[in-house]
């Protein structure tokens, strides 16, 4: 299986910080670094995906 890896907008080509996304099925979504895409990948679902999403790119209470 040949998957589309993709990444947010706002990640720059060479950014540190940034994950890639890939959907291999309705109720799957794998994450992973984009700096070492070949040490694996996190498995979620697609539930789960959909509730973390308000909270990206958000600062954490307590930090900031």
């Amino acid at each position: 299986m040949t998957l589309e890896w993709t990444r947010s907008s706002y990640s720059t080509p060479s950014g540190p910080d940034c994950v890639e996304v890939a959907t291999p099925g309705p109720d799957r979504v794998w994450v992973r670094d984009s700096k070492d895409p070949q040490r694996g990948h996190l498995a979620v679902g697609s539930a789960a995906w959909t509730r973390f999403l308000p909270y990206a790119g958000t600062t954490p209470p307590g930090n900031g």
